[in-house]
């Protein structure tokens, strides 16, 4: 792999990381709910999902889901029913108003914690609920890899750099996410977010379950 090749995939990988999907939103609306460090937690599940994709990728999962349809039409149905399951619980949650102090003496503007292992779980099944990150790392990856070089070094290369460009577009969602939580404080607008952020998810879902290779 030359220099302009490992630059070339940094520049498709930047493009293709800053595109909003089902982890990006996932990110940003933790951050939005439960802060920074909450996004923090989702960044590693969701980064822990893709990798293990991507590895399995390598070692050829991705080929043996091109061959097998009904292994992938499986993984993508059952992925898109835990995005649907996840736009319902969102647009489902519970709000109440943080402006002020509430019933238990709360702080204005109290953000209400949830379990790191909860957010962590929910942030790795959303990775991992699409098995188009599979097939893309098996179709993409191999393109800047030369096959007459050692092919492990060169994959670790470009891992590394779709970590570190990945986990950085994570955080602009992230902070994104903790500007609007200044707007939450309204039960009003945490419904209208709840409500949004929910409809996002299942139409990530329709778009899925209606996708075909």
């Amino acid at each position: 792999m030359t220099l302009s090749t490992w630059w070339l995939f940094i520049l498709m990988t930047f493009v293709v990381s800053a595109t909003p999907g089902p982890n990006m939103l996932f990110v940003m609306s933790t951050s939005a709910r439960h802060g920074v460090r909450a996004a923090v937690v989702a960044m590693l599940g969701c980064m822990t999902a893709l990798l293990a994709m991507m590895s399995v990728s390598a070692a050829g999962l991705g080929a043996l889901l091109q061959t097998v349809p009904t292994v992938f039409e499986a993984l993508r149905l059952a992925g898109a029913a835990y995005l649907a399951y996840l736009g319902v619980k969102c647009w489902r949650s519970p709000v109440q108003d943080r402006r002020g102090d509430d019933a238990t003496g709360s702080a204005p503007g109290t953000i209400p914690t949830v379990p790191s292992g909860a957010i962590y779980r929910q942030a790795f099944l959303v990775a991992a609920s699409n098995p188009k990150a599979i097939l893309f790392a098996a179709a993409f990856f191999p393109q800047f890899i030369n096959p007459d070089a050692a092919q492990l070094p060169q994959f670790a290369i470009l891992l590394t750099t779709f970590t570190i460009i990945e986990v950085g577009w994570y955080f602009v969602y992230a902070v994104s996410g903790k500007r609007l939580s200044i707007y939450l404080q309204r039960a009003t607008v945490m419904r209208a977010f709840n409500r949004l952020t929910g409809g996002v998810f299942i139409g990530f879902a329709a778009m899925m379950a209606a996708a075909r290779e």
